[in-house]
């Protein structure tokens, strides 16, 4: 069982509440999954069970209790990964290519989880559920580099809050293809789920959450540009969505642009991790060097 809990802000009032919860990033449902889920009492809006068609409010607190997927058994994997830190409350790691995060339909091991769990035992935190203990965060299957994760409840909370406040440095870097108007910009446009894959994330005004990404070119190539990217918001797909929307996807991505030869992804990595330690109130900063795919591919490329 994963433990979710929202606070309705001012765009969100009116919405029905089996709509609103389906738009969520962390839950990841169809809007009937959570109708079902509705209906047995696993969401409340202010500490009460509600119907499918109760409308929110800004402000409104809304818990939802979302059952396990049936059949997925978590089990600790001995599978080699990069802690970049560790102390009692958190961890930082490096997350290579082609991991996944956590386990989920049709990848019910070999994610970062199933490492995690060998690696700390049960010094994770336990928020989010057995599915993903420790997540505070996430990045893409075939996005590189670093996450934190929380090995207390306390640093989760304080993580958490610390995201929410748009008080954590997430900058990532990658190659786009052609070249960007400015060189410096800012991308404002709103994400939601496609309403024709969900699957999929787009630029859209319906059902959709605001989404800022901030760029900076650092060095144009032959054809395309090596770019940084600071998160301002956290949406699913967010820096690769916004590429396409601008029309430079992302080299590599399969899903918002193409495929590349000698790349099995995007070529998009979470280069920098900053926050305020939310127990010791220091202030920690990681990078990450850009893997061999990333640096062999930016190589060739170069003017």
């Amino acid at each position: 069982m994963e433990r979710y809990s929202f606070i309705a802000e001012e765009s969100d009032a009116g919405k029905r509440i089996d709509k609103w919860l389906s738009e969520q990033d962390e839950i990841e449902l169809t809007r009937s999954a959570v109708v079902k889920i509705i209906e047995d009492g696993g969401v409340k809006l202010n500490g009460f069970t509600v119907s499918k068609n109760k409308t929110v409010t800004a402000g409104d607190i809304i818990t939802a209790e979302i059952p396990d997927p049936v059949g997925v058994d978590i089990v600790p994997q001995d599978i080699p990964i990069d802690v970049v830190y560790e102390d009692s409350d958190l961890a930082v790691v490096n997350k290579p290519q082609g991991m996944v995060v956590h386990p989920a339909a049709g990848n019910p091991d070999g994610t970062l989880v199933n490492a995690l769990m060998y690696r700390f035992g049960d010094n994770l935190s336990g928020i989010n559920g057995v599915l993903r203990p420790g997540i505070v965060h996430r990045i893409d299957k075939n996005t590189s580099g670093l996450l934190v994760v929380a090995k207390s409840d306390r640093a989760h909370l304080g993580l958490s809050e610390l995201i929410k406040a748009h008080d954590f440095t997430r900058e990532y870097e990658a190659i786009c293809v052609g070249h960007f108007k400015e060189d410096i910009g800012t991308i404002d446009a709103p994400i939601g789920r496609d309403k024709n894959d969900r699957k999929k994330m787009c630029v859209t005004e319906q059902n959709s959450r605001n989404a800022v990404t901030h760029y900076s070119l650092i060095e144009p190539l032959r054809g395309h540009s090596y770019m940084r990217f600071t998160l301002e918001t956290g949406r699913t797909h967010q820096i690769r969505v916004h590429c396409a929307y601008m029309g430079h996807p992302i080299l590599g991505d399969d899903v918002y642009g193409k495929p590349y030869k000698g790349c099995k992804g995007q070529c998009l990595h979470a280069k920098k991790l900053g926050f305020v330690h939310p127990c010791t109130g220091e202030y920690l900063e990681f990078t990450s060097p850009l893997p061999e795919y990333f640096a062999k591919i930016l190589d060739t490329l170069r003017l």
